[in-house]
């Protein structure tokens, strides 16, 4: 899940799923920029084994260089809603094969916002709601519930949505980024700790 539409991400969402898959292959940008699903599939090769990238929207196409991996994702994105700043339920799906991760399935999802701004429909907040719960109201999965440790927690819409969906909290894990950008006086040690704002729902 999203935190929201922070101009750059420095330390946001994009790095936290990179640090998992240990690539520097997701766009970046300022606003919504993951506008569809993207199904990334981790799997591991045998060590010497060269790593590398495969869209199921080009079959017979091995990426070896993630930069170029990185600009797919955006053109892809590009071919089904335009360069405009419109959202899509159809997902990307990406595989990517490497001795250096573990065989995992993770799904990024359009950021959640409040509010549209131009060049978007008034509905596109509802929209990529539908589309966020449509994943993680599934059951096995897990929910990556991230946020800026900066903002509010009790106003996290990632938190939010998580504890509707599953208010127990059992299946959600809440990330915090951007830790050294705290303010002044702000115990990050109790909100980690969870001391200060708890993820399950405490009704």
């Amino acid at each position: 899940m999203d935190k929201g539409t922070d101009a750059v991400d420095r330390l946001g969402k994009s790095s936290v799923l990179e640090s998992i898959v240990g690539k520097d292959s997701l766009p970046r940008g300022s606003g919504i920029v993951t506008r569809r699903p993207l199904v990334l599939k981790l799997q591991t090769i045998d060590d010497g084994t060269r790593e590398y990238a495969e869209f199921l929207h080009l079959p017979r196409k091995r990426f070896t260089d993630f930069a170029a991996v990185r600009k797919e994702i955006q053109d892809e994105i590009d071919r089904e809603t335009g360069r405009s700043k419109a959202i899509s339920s159809v997902p990307i799906h990406l595989s990517i094969y490497s001795p250096d991760v573990v065989n995992l399935r993770l799904i990024d999802l359009p950021e959640l916002t409040k509010v549209a701004v131009d060049g978007q429909s008034e509905s596109i907040v509802k929209g990529i709601e539908n589309v966020v719960r449509s994943y993680i109201e599934k059951p096995n999965d897990i929910i990556l519930a991230i946020s800026p440790v900066k903002k509010d927690l009790a106003s996290s819409d990632a938190i939010k949505i998580s504890r509707e969906v599953y208010p127990s909290g059992e299946r959600t894990f809440g990330v915090l980024t951007k830790i050294d950008l705290v303010d002044y006086g702000t115990n990050a040690v109790e909100i980690l700790e969870e001391r200060s704002f708890k993820l399950k729902d405490p009704v």
